[in-house]
């Protein structure tokens, strides 16, 4: 008897035992469950008061960059646009990363930049940055829209252009150069800004920087590929040793041969055998205005000695003319003619009609040479330029 109620409290025990191990092993879980629950709920309400508090800290943000940047102008008095039906700056702040780049089709400087840019449009454009082209003219036939859509289209130019021929936008940054870029921020500060050619990587550097800014201030997660675009440019620019060259009567300081600012119809006589560097000599009878000197002869000629690589020249003409090149009394060959010059039994030329920029010359290397033009009556000279 005594033995069978020791079997059954035994069995007691061990079904309790047994109980109780479940028990234990159970709580194991759940207290495991919980905490690892208990992990993700923090790690997803700790990101929720980071972005609440990144969003609460937007007016401070704000507060300390209107102590250190200006505010973005907004497009002043436009003359037209491309690509576009219109656009505004200030309707795009709080959304975009804004760059502003003024630039003039017929600029050397200008056209050197555009590759880097549209560069920048194929990579950022759908992560949130904007480009405006502001086109503010130097010259009266820049203001002509074909003229500038043309540019467009041969640039390959995708993002939105403002023709800014009274120079509203211009004045409203107070630039005074070709070309300038402008990055505003998505609070909309004006936190960075270049002028001329160069610094393409330190630019670039800035937009990715201000589009994760972007990204944090509007609490999204676009990838930002922090990659640094290269293009093979072989301009060094410490070896170009000529300015830019103007024909016309307002800025022709360098015409040697003639009266600076001088407007109207004159003679010119060329007899100097050995011309001085970076000295601009006419011959013939040219008529000088402001902004051109135009061919009025038939045995018209242009003489420069300069110290570069490339000579460009901005010109046009009522109708297509041939203008002659020169280099050091020789015509030009297939390796130093420049990609507008055609070669054939006659010599080296360019066919001058469009108003814009033409490439005369793209030499090997940096050196010393006479370029000298011969065009019939009608050539419209504006300026040299060298790379």
């Amino acid at each position: 008897m005594e033995t069978e109620n020791e079997n059954k409290n035994n069995m007691t025990k061990n079904i309790l035992l047994g109980v109780v191990l479940i028990l234990i092993v159970l709580t194991i879980v759940y207290i495991n469950l919980n905490k690892n629950n208990s992990g993700r709920l923090s790690a997803d309400t700790s990101a929720r008061i980071e972005l609440k508090n990144t969003e609460e800290n937007r007016q401070q943000i704000i507060s300390e960059k209107s102590k250190k940047f200006s505010p973005a102008k907004e497009i002043a008095n436009p003359s037209g646009y491309i690509n576009t039906d219109g656009i505004s700056i200030s309707e795009n702040i709080g959304k975009k990363v804004i760059l502003v780049d003024f630039w003039t089709y017929s600029c050397i400087n200008c056209q050197r930049t555009i590759p880097y840019i549209n560069s920048w449009h194929e990579k950022y454009s759908d992560k949130g940055l904007l480009i405006i082209g502001v086109h503010t003219p130097e010259f009266d036939f820049e203001k002509k829209k074909g003229n500038v859509i043309r540019a467009v289209e041969k640039f390959r130019i995708k993002y939105p252009v403002v023709m800014d021929n009274d120079f509203g936008t211009w004045r409203a940054y107070n630039n005074q150069y070709w070309p300038r870029k402008y990055l505003i921020d998505i609070d909309g500060f004006i936190v960075y800004d270049h002028i001329g050619e160069g610094n393409y990587d330190e630019t670039e550097r800035k937009i990715q920087e201000l589009l994760e800014e972007r990204n944090t201030a509007l609490g999204m997660n676009e990838e930002i590929n922090d990659e640094i675009i290269q293009k093979d440019f072989s301009t060094d620019f410490s070896r170009i040793q000529s300015p830019e060259v103007y024909f016309g009567s307002q800025r022709n300081e360098y015409l040697i041969n003639g009266k600076s600012g001088f407007s109207g119809e004159h003679d010119f006589a060329m007899s100097e055998k050995n011309p001085i560097l970076n000295a601009l000599y006419l011959d013939g009878k040219w008529n000088l205005s402001e902004e051109y000197a135009k061919s009025l002869s038939d045995n018209a000629r242009i003489i420069y000695k300069y110290s570069a690589k490339d000579v460009n020249f901005v010109a046009g003409s009522d109708s297509e003319i041939k203008v002659y090149i020169t280099k050091d009394g020789k015509p030009l060959t297939k390796e130093d003619a420049g990609s507008d010059i055609f070669i054939d039994e006659t010599g080296s030329y360019a066919k001058i009609k469009d108003e814009t920029l033409y490439n005369l010359i793209s030499d090997a290397d940096y050196g010393t040479h006479v370029i000298e033009i011969k065009s019939s009556s009608g050539l419209m000279a504006f300026t040299f330029t060298f790379g």
